[in-house]
C-alpha cells in the first residue's frame, strides 16, 4: 500500500523513495527495510522542533529536511517538510536508527506498520 508518492509498505518490506526535488536533497535513492527490522512507528510532529544533528550528506531548508542526520552517534534518516505530521520509525540492525517520514497519511501508515508488527508475532 503506498502512503504518499515517497512510501509503499508490504507485509514483508517498507519503501522509501524520494523522489523529485526530495531524491535531490536526500542525496539518497531507494530504501528497503524488511519488516523484521522495524521496532515499531509513532506519529511526532514534536520532532521537528528538536535538534536534527550533522547532515551527513543532507539538507536543511525552509522547514525541509532531507537526508542523513546524525546525532549522538545515531543516524537518522529525514524526508519530511513542515508543517506535516511526521512518522518516526525506530529501527534496528540498519544502517540507521530510525527514518523521520512526511506521509500523506500519517495514522494510517502508523496503524499499518503496528498492526503488521503485532500480527507477526503471533
Amino acid at each position: 500500500m503506498s502512503y504518499s508518492n515517497d512510501v509503499e509498505l508490504s507485509e514483508t518490506t517498507l519503501v522509501v523513495e524520494p523522489r523529485g526535488i526530495n531524491k535531490v536533497l536526500a542525496l539518497k535513492g531507494r530504501l528497503e527495510i524488511p519488516l523484521e527490522h522495524i521496532l515499531g512507528a509513532t506519529e511526532d510532529p514534536g520532532i521537528l522542533d528538536q535538534p536534527k544533528g550533522l547532515r551527513d550528506p543532507g539538507t536543511a531548508v525552509g522547514g525541509k529536511w532531507a537526508g542523513t542526520f546524525v546525532q549522538d552517534d545515531e543516524k537518522s534518516f529525514w524526508n519530511v517538510t513542515r508543517p506535516e505530521r511526521p512518522v518516526v520509525i525506530q529501527l534496528v540492525g540498519e544502517r540507521y536508527a530510525r527514518l523521520i517520514l512526511g506521509v500523506e497519511h500519517p495514522r494510517e501508515l502508523v496503524d499499518h506498520i503496528n498492526a503488521l508488527l503485532v500480527s507477526n508475532q503471533q
